[in-house]
Order: C-alpha cells, then structure tokens, then sequence
C-alpha cells in the first residue's frame, strides 16, 4: 500500500497527552477544528483514510513527525493499539486495521458518499420498551441510533425520515442494537418539514460547514508547497469535515429549507482530499 491513500480520519484520543508543542498545529487550527491530536489519534486518522487500511511503521513514524512524536512514542501506540485488537502486525513491519476501527472506516464511507433512496414520505420511529436497562445498554443504544442518524425527539422515542438505504455490517449491527431494546415502527407525521428543523439545528451545520469550505479553500496554496505546517493544520481540518459528514443528518430535499451545503461541502473536500494526498505523500516518501 503506497502512502498516497491517506486521508486523515476522526478517531478519538485514548493515548496519553496530546501532540503539539514548537512543531504541532497552531493553537487556532485546533481550537477551531478539534482537540490536539494524539499518538494513537494520528495513526488511526492515517489508518483509517487509507484504502486498504495498512500502512508500513516507517510511514506512520514519518506521520507522526509531522506533530513532533518521537518515534518510540509511535511505537508505543502502536503496540497498545495491536494489544487492543485495534490494529494487527502483518508481515514486513506493516500495520491494518481490526476491529471496531474497520466498521467506523466502513461509516465514514458511508458519510463521504451517501446512499439515499427515493422518498416516500415515511418516517422510522424507534419507541424504547419499558422496563429497567442496564446503563451500558442505554448507551449502546444511544451510540447505535445517532450512527444511524436518529435524532431524539423526547426520551425514548428516536426518528428519522425513511431516506437511508445501506446494508453494511456496522449498519446492521447498529439496527440490531436498536432492535434489541426498542421497537420500529413508519410513520407520516404531519407537518414534517418542521419537525426536522427542530430535530436537527440544520442552520448550524450549514454555518459550521461553509466554515470548512472556506478553510479548505485557503490551505490550496500552501499544501502544494508541501508546507509542514499546511500539512498539519490539514490534517486537522480534514478530520473536522469528516466529522462534519458524520453530523450530516442526510434528510431528503423536500425536508431542507433553503440552500443547503452537504453537496458543496462532498465535492469541496473531493477536491481537498485529493490535493492534501498529494502532499501527503511527498511528506511521508521523502
């Protein structure tokens, strides 16, 4: 797998202190666009944008560079991610994938590049059962609807227009969390168009997004000078949109008031994507 199927990608940060410091992102890339990034942040970002998700050592130590990590400190994540079934060790001192990483990979597929049917105007509605839940079982739950783009409307009762057609396994095993513990059912509310604007702040994610598409916009210039710094700050930004894309709640056109940026943002980040790759690999094959 060569390093230029590298796109930075959303993981959460478990690993110890943050990367920074004289050689990390400047303070305003990261206040703006996420939390500092970590050891295991990094390579599981680099990971999870490669397509198949390997990577040798050498190229994720060089990508740890970038954020001033000592290559023992990559070594160290990785090792503890590999102990975590997070990662396996495959022959030639390469790393890939494993576990829930592989399905949140499969997610953020999904997030780039959207299955939507055709809409009929029905509504999922997901009504929780009564009776005592453990807690883990309430954030199971919780943790599968939202990757499923439900949104709550009052506790225990989740809906979303009946819009989304995937069959991928973190998908299904998601329906099945739900399916576990609450029943489904369609619906046709009335007035629904006012329904999602008070399920989902979309003023917001349309702001939030054409933030990204101007920061994207800026760092042209600098990321085809290869700058380390334009490569860190885009590191940071494109885990940002993707996190965007998560947040997406993917409704059919007729429940979108108004211009709405979640076409312009895909092919705004197309083209991002592609220019940060290129850079990318410059940096990490020097």
């Amino acid at each position: 797998m060569t390093p230029d199927s590298s796109t930075p990608a959303t993981a959460e940060s478990r690993d110890g202190a943050a990367v920074g410091g004289p050689n990390g992102p400047t303070g305003e890339s990261r206040d703006r666009f996420g939390p500092p990034l970590t050891a295991r942040s990094v390579v599981a970002s680099v990971l999870l944008g490669t397509v198949p998700p390997v990577m040798s050592v050498r190229a994720l130590v060089r990508a740890g560079e970038l954020f001033g990590l000592a290559e023992g400190t990559v070594r160290t994540a990785l090792s503890r991610m590999t102990a975590a079934g997070e990662l396996v060790r495959e022959d030639g001192g390469r790393y890939a994938l494993a576990g829930h990483l592989i399905q949140r990979q499969a997610h953020q597929q999904l997030s780039r590049q959207p299955d939507l049917g055709v809409w009929n105007g029905s509504w999922q509605m997901w009504v929780v059962e009564l009776g005592s839940r453990a807690p883990s079982d309430r954030a199971a739950l919780r943790s599968a609807a939202r990757s499923l783009r439900l949104a709550e409307m009052r506790d225990g009762v989740w809906l979303r227009p009946d819009n989304l057609r995937s069959s991928i396994e973190s998908v299904s095993q998601h329906t099945m969390t739900l399916a576990s513990q609450a029943r489904r059912f369609v619906t046709h509310p009335d007035r629904d168009d006012e329904l999602a604007a008070e399920l989902w702040d979309l003023e917001r994610w349309d702001s939030e997004s054409l933030e990204l598409r101007r920061a994207m916009h800026g760092l042209r210039e600098p990321l085809a000078r290869c700058e380390p710094a334009a490569l860190r700050e885009g590191f940071v930004l494109a885990a940002a949109v993707l996190r965007q894309f998560n947040a997406d709640p993917l409704l059919p056109p007729e429940l979108l008031r108004g211009a709405h940026q979640g076409d312009a943002l895909r092919r705004d980040f197309d083209d991002y994507d592609s220019r940060f790759r290129s850079s990318l690999r410059r940096w990490l094959t020097p």
